[in-house]
């Protein structure tokens, strides 16, 4: 299995989040605003199916067709894992998954691409985890840490600040090409 990430391994992409209205615009459902970035920009259409909406993405590279299935599960942060069969049933392995999710320890915007690792007290991984282990790729999007540790349930489940709001479309971008360009 190669430890540098490149798109072409990648068949699947889970954005984590929780569903409905109330959660959109939280820190928390980062992982769903780039899997719809991802589906606007290569004109993906979402489907409800299973406890998710999917929608297949085609990438092209080198000129040959590289189609991606986009994920957002729609069963709560902390069972994102319940969606891992529509996976394990089209065959594929957890080293071609894709899990996007916010990350406390890295300031907002900034994103890094790494394979394995703890959840690091992120219930959305810890479920991914117990179905299929550590060996799949992440994207990890900075959302920052409140400065009072004891308040990081409210702080992942607020809305993103006004400030953050005007950079989002330039950290959308970043970590989107952070994705497509390796």
């Amino acid at each position: 299995m190669e430890t540098s990430f490149s798109i072409t391994t990648i068949k699947a992409i889970i954005g984590l989040g929780n569903p409905g209205k109330q959660y959109e615009k939280n820190r928390h459902n980062i992982g769903f605003c780039i899997v719809d970035a991802l589906a606007h920009q290569y004109e993906g259409s979402w489907k409800e199916h299973d406890n998710a909406f999917i929608s297949t993405i085609q990438l092209s590279i080198n000129a040959t067709p590289h189609p991606i299935l986009l994920i957002k599960p729609q069963t709560y942060m902390n069972n994102s894992g319940k969606v891992i069969h529509l996976l394990q049933k089209k065959g594929i392995k957890p080293h071609e998954i894709l899990v996007i999710h916010d990350e406390l320890e890295k300031s907002f915007g900034l994103s890094q691409v790494r394979l394995g690792g703890s959840a690091r007290g992120h219930n959305g991984l810890k479920s991914i985890i117990s179905v299929i282990g550590e060996g799949f790729w992440r994207l990890r999007f900075g959302i920052g840490r409140p400065t009072d540790k004891a308040d990081v349930p409210n702080y992942v489940l607020a809305n993103f600040s006004k400030e953050e709001i005007l950079n989002m479309p330039l950290a959308l971008e970043k970590a989107i090409n952070l994705i497509i360009c390796q």
